[in-house]
């Protein structure tokens, strides 16, 4: 639960305000008020959390019941602004057993407490948490449910979580069309929009011949009231429309009746849903019965229907086509795919295949050292930064135009014995945030590899595996490296280093190398992005050496690493010496110009580079997105 609480502590932004309310047979409220969100108050949320113990017992009913309040009174007595929204993320491992443990009587108490003004977002970790309750209190204060599962690590199955939230865009949706001109609509109303979510509506023409349909959209932002009206183009369907026919796919893995399976999804979303939050059980019973002939129908696994298998297959195929659907009353975990059943949901996962990489020499790796290649002037340039554990770096920034973001979180290792150095520091974290043409996560470690976006995938990092998902391919060559690519136009290396018996000023860390950066634009920035558009030039050449020094390489003259020069770049002079650097686990020596100083290199100054939380894409050059998540 603290790793969890830790992630989203992360993931606030400067505008928000928060507060923490630990409840186990008492309630512990960190502040008395709502706090603003600076470094110096989130480092002390994190004592708070890290000291917080459970003491026995679960009060739900009274820790919401303070949160509103809580929440209330900072509306009452402060200017919001316009697009503000008041929620609660609300983390549970537990059953209600102090205070109020009667679930009809818990929601019916946070339903008229927090009055529709106030979102519940409910996280259930592990195995011991009543879900139904968590489901119902999001169901019905505009919220959504997440589980969380108790054998893997809570934060991490939380990154981006608080993206997808934080950001109201309009209230109280509402979605119309012409009479007669459609029918069987799923859902079509809808409390809140948050940026970067998606609201989805599938239904069924009455007229296939028509070319155009009607429709408006309605809405409030803050004070405003939104209308939209527009016709939409109706592309002619090679496929009948009718939702009773055969939904079994044909072909090659394609389903030619895809848009009537997307109905039969969200419509059984919407029974759940209903089923979850009915009061009556003579109700509840109709909603169970007609959910569980479309999920039959349609072959859906959920908590009405159950799956067969008729024999064991040897083949994956032979498998497939021996499953079957049958009605039941569990189990109670929700499985779904909008595919057909002979195909995986999912990302597509494909079978690795040997990796040819090509090494790149712009890259941050080891200690960390950086190496930037500037082809148009074959010159390689080299500089180390030297950062404290925790703080999370800005590789490559360009979230607005080519939108990818790369971020690098430190960890700290003594110093080797007799260096000069107190501390070494490594990457222990690569993440990447990909926001065209859909939004996905990726986060790397040195053990382990996830992608979210849509679907959540979680893959360990010694096995070899190729995963391809909205534009994203991911590949991982076990316990050697993480390649990832996007849009068949950026590639990003990431090496994995790691020690069977390390050293104490040992870690396994990661190496991040630009393999492609074509899809990257001109005003791409970042420690390395900034370097990907420009050119450099040698002031002055360096003296010829001694004749007892041989040639190292073909377009440089002969030198030693006593060899100075002056480069310029980005308008900076900047003094540099020649030296070799190893690369790639040691695999490659290259020649570069280090400079000792590379604050005189870079844009800006050290903290200008330095991320709020491993997803974040605002940078300090203006070249982030400050309204868009």
């Amino acid at each position: 639960t603290k790793d969890a609480l830790f992630t989203i502590l992360h993931d606030l932004r400067p505008q928000d305000h928060f507060n923490i309310i630990g409840f186990s047979n008492r309630i512990k409220v960190w502040k008395d008020h709502l706090v603003s969100v600076t470094p110096d108050n989130i480092r002390d949320a994190k004592i708070y959390i890290h000291h917080m113990s459970p003491s026995g017992g679960t009060d739900i009913n009274g820790a919401l019941q303070r949160g509103i309040r809580l929440l209330n009174n900072y509306v009452a007595h402060n200017d919001i602004e316009d697009r503000s929204v008041s929620l609660i993320i609300f983390l549970t491992d537990g059953k209600p057993t102090v205070g109020e443990t009667h679930t009809p009587k818990i929601l019916n108490n946070t339903k008229e407490a927090a009055r529709g003004q106030v979102c519940i977002f409910t996280i259930g970790i592990g195995n011991d948490v009543d879900f139904k309750l968590l489901e119902k209190l999001s169901l019905e204060n505009c919220g959504l449910t997440r589980r969380v599962l108790e054998e893997n690590d809570a934060g991490s199955q939380l990154i981006g979580f608080y993206d997808e939230i934080r950001t109201p865009l309009l209230s109280d949706i509402r979605i119309d069309y012409p009479p007669g001109f459609v029918e069987q609509t799923t859902r079509t109303l809808f409390p809140n929009y948050f940026n970067g979510s998606e609201i989805i509506i599938a239904g069924k023409l009455v007229d296939k011949k028509i070319d155009q349909l009607h429709v408006e959209v309605t809405a409030s932002n803050s004070k405003k009231f939104v209308v939209l009206k527009t016709d939409v183009p109706v592309e002619p369907r090679e496929v009948g429309n009718d939702v009773t026919g055969s939904l079994r796919p044909k072909g090659e893995g394609k389903d030619p009746n895809h848009m009537e399976r997307l109905w039969s999804y969200l419509t059984m979303k919407d029974l759940l849903s209903s089923w979850l939050q009915g009061r009556d059980e003579q109700e509840k019973e109709q909603l169970r019965r007609k959910a569980q002939a479309l999920a039959v129908n349609s072959h859906f696994l959920t908590p009405f229907t159950s799956m067969r298998l008729k024999k064991p297959a040897l083949q994956t195929e032979q498998l497939e086509k021996s499953t079957g659907m049958a009605a039941a009353t569990g189990p109670e975990t929700v499985m779904q795919s909008l595919r057909g059943t002979s195909e995986r949901p999912g990302p597509a996962l494909k079978k690795p295949h040997n990796p040819r990489i090509k090494v790149s020499k712009t890259s941050a790796d080891g200690d960390p050292h950086f190496v930037v290649d500037f082809p148009l002037s074959k010159l390689t340039v080299c500089f180390n930064i030297d950062g404290q554990p925790g703080d999370i770096l800005r590789l490559v920034s360009d979230h607005v135009h080519a939108g990818v973001t790369v971020n690098g979180e430190l960890i700290g290792a003594p110093a080797p014995p007799n260096g000069h150095k107190k501390q070494r520091t490594y990457f222990r974290t690569i993440t990447i945030l990909v926001n065209k043409p859909k939004r996905s996560y990726l986060e790397i470690t040195p053990n382990r590899v996830i992608l979210d976006g849509g679907d959540r995938l979680v893959l360990p990092c010694n096995h070899s595996v190729v995963v391809g998902s909205r534009g994203l391919e991911v590949t991982v060559s076990a316990n050697a490296n993480v390649t990832v690519t996007i849009q068949d136009t950026i590639a990003f290396v990431i090496l994995i280093h790691l020690y069977k018996k390390p050293a104490p000023y040992q870690r396994n860390h990661l190496g991040f190398y630009i393999s492609n950066s074509k899809g990257l634009s001109s005003h791409c920035h970042g420690l390395l992005g900034q370097f990907l558009n420009q050119d450099a030039q040698l002031a002055e050449m360096p003296v010829q050496p001694s004749k007892n020094l041989i040639s190292l390489s073909p377009s440089l003259p002969d030198l030693s690493e006593t060899s100075e020069a002056v480069l310029k770049v980005k308008g900076h002079q900047v003094p540099v010496v020649w030296k070799q650097r190893k690369i790639y686990n040691g695999e490659e020596e290259i020649d570069c110009w280090f400079t000792r100083n590379a604050a005189r290199l870079l844009d800006g100054e050290y903290r200008d580079y330095l991320a709020t939380h491993p997803f974040d894409s605002e940078t300090a050059f203006g070249l982030g997105l400050s309204g868009v998540h």
